[in-house]
């Protein structure tokens, strides 16, 4: 299956991504459950940073990415990816556009809206389905904002914070880009520009941000 296949940017054979998956390369322990571990890993070793941009293929690349301690949704969806893909678990890259409710006094500042675009998560294929699931919020960054964390369970989706613990609305989908076999870097540059112009008033060359 080539959701199982390393790639140019899911480049598990690396041994950044390796050493994240050492103690889960066992037939012991099921699908279901290497998903949910390397999924927390995933979600709380890397704090949630929207406000650095690349542009650069090489920072998309799952064995550098491996190597920070922060990143934003499509930098965790493509090391959770790499992961799952080391572990003989298919795994895909999907994408779409959010909208924030809560907190978003700096994200409006800095990005002219509470939209952000493009926004990744993952489909993981277990027991003979696609799954949903979403990394990006750390438990810290939840419990700052007075969300619950994702969990996921191996059976249902799991990729959105529809509301937090006061029942006020947090996030919601309001575009869907679909999933992709490898990191469509074209895609997300564009996509970037079209929404976020702005960003690129002074050099249309530039290739990262740091808002």
């Amino acid at each position: 299956m080539k959701y199982l296949e390393s790639t140019y940017y899911f480049d598990f054979e690396k041994e950044s991504v390796q050493n994240l998956i050492s103690e889960l390369n066992t037939d012991i322990i099921s699908d279901t459950e290497k998903t949910i571990r390397i999924h927390n890993k995933v979600r709380d070793n890397w704090k949630y940073d929207p406000y650095s941009i690349s542009l650069l293929k090489e920072k998309y690349k799952s064995s550098h990415i491996a190597k920070k301690q922060s990143g934003n949704c499509v930098e965790k969806s493509i090391i959770l990816i790499a992961c799952l893909r080391a572990l003989k678990i298919p795994a895909r890259l999907h994408l779409g556009k959010v909208k924030n409710h809560i907190a978003v006094e700096r994200l409006t500042e800095k990005f002219g809206s509470n939209e952000l675009t493009p926004h990744g998560m993952v489909n993981v294929y277990l027991k003979d389905k696609w799954l949903k699931m979403s990394p990006a919020f750390n438990k810290s960054l939840c419990t700052k904002l007075n969300v619950e964390p994702l969990e996921f369970d191996g059976e249902n989706n799991s990729f959105l914070q529809q509301y937090n613990s006061d029942g006020t609305r947090f996030m919601e989908y309001i575009d869907d880009y679909g999933h992709f076999e490898d990191v469509p870097l074209d895609f997300m540059e564009r996509n970037i520009k079209e929404h976020y112009p702005h960003i690129f008033d002074t050099d249309e060359t530039i290739k990262e941000f740091k808002l």
